[in-house]
C-alpha cells in the first residue's frame, strides 16, 4: 500500500509539473518550445515567431529568428522583411551602430524597394536617438540632419517624409542654438569677431527657428563693439606714433653731436 501511495504521489507531482510549465507562459519554456519548432520551420513561421518575439521584448530571440529566415531562405520575399526587423530589432535594443549597419545594407542591397523610405528613416533616428546637448559635440546632430533631408530629397510625398521634416527641424534647432550658445559665451570673452562670425552663421543657416530677433540684435551690438574697439585701437596707434616722433628727434641730434675733446 505504502508501494502504491509512492506511485500516485509521484504521478500527481509529474502532472502538476507539466500543468505548471504548460499554463505558467514562462518565456524560457516558450524559448525551448520555439527553438524545437524553429529547426524544423518554414520561412513564414520563423519570421511569425520573430514578430512575436519583437512584440515581447525579447529582441534578442526576435534577431535569432530574422537571420535565419535571411541566411536559410535568400529568396524568399519575407527575407526582406526579415533584414527590416534585424534593424529595428538592434534600433529597440538601443544597439544604435548595429541597426545602422543592417539599415545601410538594406538601403544599399535594395535600393528600389519599398522599404527604403523607412530604412532611411530609421537610419536617421539611429542618429538623433544619440544626439546631446547643445552644450556638447553635435556631429549625430549632423548624421542624423543628413539622413533626413537625404529622405525628403528622395521621397518627398512619402509618410515618413513628413516624420523626418519634423525630426529635421528639431535638428536644426538643435545646431542653430548650439552656434549661437557658442557666439554667445565668444561674446561675454569679449571676443567679437569670433561671436560675430557665430551669429551671422545663425541669421545664414537657420532662419525662422524662433531666434532671429535676438540673432539680429547680438549682431547689431556686437558690430557696434567692433567699431568701439577699432577706434580705440587707432587712437592708441596715433598716441604711440606722436611719443615716437616726439622720442626721435631727441635720439636724432644726440647721435648727430660730436663727442666733446676730439
Amino acid at each position: 500500500m505504502i508501494k502504491s501511495l509512492t506511485i500516485r504521489r509521484s504521478c500527481i507531482i509529474t502532472f502538476l509539473l507539466i500543468f505548471v510549465m504548460t499554463m505558467s507562459g514562462c518565456a524560457w519554456w516558450k524559448d525551448l518550445w520555439s527553438r524545437k519548432q524553429m529547426a524544423k520551420g518554414t520561412p513564414e513561421a520563423m519570421y511569425n515567431a520573430g514578430v512575436v518575439a519583437y512584440q515581447d521584448g525579447r529582441y534578442k530571440r526576435a534577431i535569432e529568428y530574422f537571420v535565419r529566415v535571411k541566411e536559410e531562405n535568400p529568396l524568399h520575399p519575407l527575407a526582406l522583411q526579415a533584414e527590416l526587423g534585424i534593424g529595428d530589432s538592434h534600433f529597440s535594443e538601443e544597439e544604435y551602430a548595429e541597426a545602422e549597419l543592417a539599415y545601410t545594407d538594406f538601403v544599399s542591397l535594395h535600393p528600389t524597394n519599398e522599404g527604403v523610405p523607412y530604412a532611411i528613416y530609421q537610419l536617421g533616428m539611429c542618429h538623433y536617438k544619440q544626439t546631446t546637448g547643445i552644450d556638447r559635440d553635435q556631429s549625430e546632430t549632423v548624421k542624423a540632419a543628413r539622413e533626413f533631408e537625404r529622405l525628403m530629397a528622395r521621397y518627398p510625398s512619402n509618410k515618413f517624409a513628413f516624420l523626418a521634416e519634423q525630426k529635421l527641424r528639431e535638428c536644426r534647432q538643435n545646431l542653430a542654438e548650439q552656434e549661437f550658445y557658442i557666439g554667445e559665451f565668444y561674446f561675454k570673452q569679449g571676443k567679437f569677431q569670433a561671436a560675430l562670425k557665430r551669429f551671422q552663421t545663425v541669421a545664414k543657416n537657420y532662419p525662422n527657428l524662433g531666434l532671429d530677433y535676438k540673432v539680429k540684435s547680438y549682431i547689431d551690438e556686437t558690430q557696434k563693439r567692433l567699431i568701439t574697439e577699432k577706434e580705440k585701437k587707432a587712437k592708441l596707434e596715433k598716441k604711440v606714433q606722436a611719443a615716437t616722433k616726439i622720442t626721435n628727434p631727441k635720439i636724432e641730434s644726440g647721435a648727430a653731436r660730436q663727442p666733446q675733446g676730439q
